[in-house]
């Protein structure tokens, strides 16, 4: 099953909706932007209809419904990550990738345990509760043990006032029974992007490896979720084919695993190409996205999966991060290096790809508290088996806010307390009293209560 054609991608059916539904006049739209506000979801040809929009008056009423829909679900949260790479080894050619196999010009590292032990206590030390593992798509001598040593090493590693208590993981596909060993080890969630879901495109761009392998790939969350890990996360390159046939593959693709499993991704990401090292491509994009272009994909991606957390990278820059928060992106990384070793050591030339923000995770946060804001780096949902279809039955109702906003509040009051600079601090903790004063009931008594444990020098309370 796993490896023959995915006819779940049906590349036709994109192109029918969009030619059915190019040029939709206003009324059209806003019929769909009011089908959205129902948080429902929304079928293949409304997305369609929403790519369409051009004029700024009807951009501004879908970057409104997108704010209103993420508003209602998530409301002023944004967790907080870093990715951790841990290997750019990769026995794959593609050509958008600094990682790929034949480029001499990266220098190439695999981190020992002990290597990501120091990376990690840099982590920490910086207030980090959430990791991102990467890996390029080869491992050392002992094979998928290494990610699964690797895996077990950042949980290990304690410090006065803090560790990492999750480890999500983005590593090449695996059979189901590689997946059930990486579950065993307690990751969160299990991410991977197919890059294009256009079919002659993703040949023309992955030219050696297993990667070539368009089928082996698409199948990949289906084989994570069969063994049992129901956080899974999804995502496109974009820059590589036509954004408007990617958002609705993907939108199949979610469709799909919604079907047979009751529950899509946890978690949508929308990275956009950047330039890596020599590589033509990269810096060139066969189809470029343009800001404008890229925050409309941001929300329509919020209004097609309203439930869906999204993924916004260090990849782009602090501007155009802070332009999408309020259409749709629930969780960011930050004081991000794409290079092996690269929080212990600077390293220019061994990255994935180019930054857009180089902003401390100190900074960032002192910015998003500005904004208004909640950095959360609550990892509860997850501790308390609030995953999958769990976290749905939670999220749909819209009772998880009475769990997630308390949360994010004694979450951030942690990092205040033990890492925050005084600017950071004195913003941070102006934002948690004014927002304590703007809730009420039950998800009040339960701010109030956690805050005030942290205050008096408890870490990781949550409910």
């Amino acid at each position: 099953m796993y490896n023959v054609p995915a006819d779940f991608i049906n590349e036709q059916k994109v192109w029918d909706a969009l030619e059915n539904n190019q040029n939709p006049d206003v009324s059209r739209i806003r019929e769909v932007l009011a089908r959205a506000n129902e948080m429902k979801g929304l079928t293949l040809d409304e997305v369609a209809v929403l790519t369409c929009i051009q004029e700024p008056e009807m951009l501004e009423e879908l970057y409104n419904t997108a704010n209103k829909v993420k508003d209602t679900i998530y409301g002023k949260r944004l967790v907080m990550f870093a990715p951790l790479y841990i290997s750019n080894l990769c026995a794959n050619e593609c050509l958008y990738c600094a990682f790929r196999a034949s480029n001499k010009g990266i220098n190439r590292h695999a981190l020992s345990q002990e290597h990501i032990a120091r990376e990690v206590e840099v982590l920490i030390k910086q207030g980090h509760k959430r990791v991102l593992l990467v890996a390029g798509e080869s491992y050392p001598k002992e094979g998928l043990q290494y990610v699964l040593d690797s895996v077990k090493t950042i949980y290990s590693v304690k410090s006065e006032h803090g560790e990492i208590r999750r480890v999500n993981v983005n590593v090449a596909p695996l059979t189901v029974d590689e997946f059930k060993a990486l579950k065993n080890t307690g990751i969160g969630t299990y991410q991977i992007f197919q890059e294009t879901y256009h079919r002659e495109t993703y040949a023309k761009v992955h030219k050696g490896g297993k990667k070539k392998d368009y089928n082996w790939r698409v199948w990949a969350l289906h084989r994570a979720m069969e063994a049992g890990i129901d956080d899974v996360g999804i995502g496109v390159l974009f820059g590589l084919f036509d954004y408007r046939f990617e958002i609705l593959a993907m939108i199949q693709h979610i469709n799909e695993l919604e079907d047979k499993f009751g529950v899509g991704p946890h978690t949508i990401s929308v990275p956009r190409m950047e330039p890596a090292t020599n590589s033509d491509m990269a810096s060139n994009p066969p189809y470029p996205v343009s800001d404008a272009d890229f925050k409309k994909i941001v929300a329509i991606l919020r209004l097609a999966v309203p439930y869906t957390g999204i993924i916004m990278s260090t990849r782009e820059t602090a501007k155009m991060r802070r332009e999408t928060f309020a259409m749709g992106v629930s969780q960011i990384s930050a004081g991000s290096k794409t290079n092996p070793g690269g929080y212990e050591e600077e390293d220019d030339i061994s990255g994935q790809f180019s930054l857009g923000d180089h902003r401390s995770l100190d900074e960032v946060i002192r910015d998003v508290a500005a904004m208004g804001y909640i950095p959360s780096f609550c990892t509860a949902c997850y501790r308390l088996g609030r995953t999958g279809q769990d976290f749905m039955d939670l999220a749909k109702p819209g009772d998880i806010k009475l769990h997630c906003g308390p949360n994010a509040l004694s979450s951030f009051k942690e990092y205040l307390q033990n890492f925050g600079s005084p600017e950071t601090v004195e913003a941070g903790n102006q934002l948690i009293q004014q927002t304590i004063e703007n809730m009420s009931g039950v998800a009040r008594q339960r701010a109030e209560k956690l805050v005030k444990r942290v205050e008096s020098g408890r870490d990781d309370v949550y409910c």
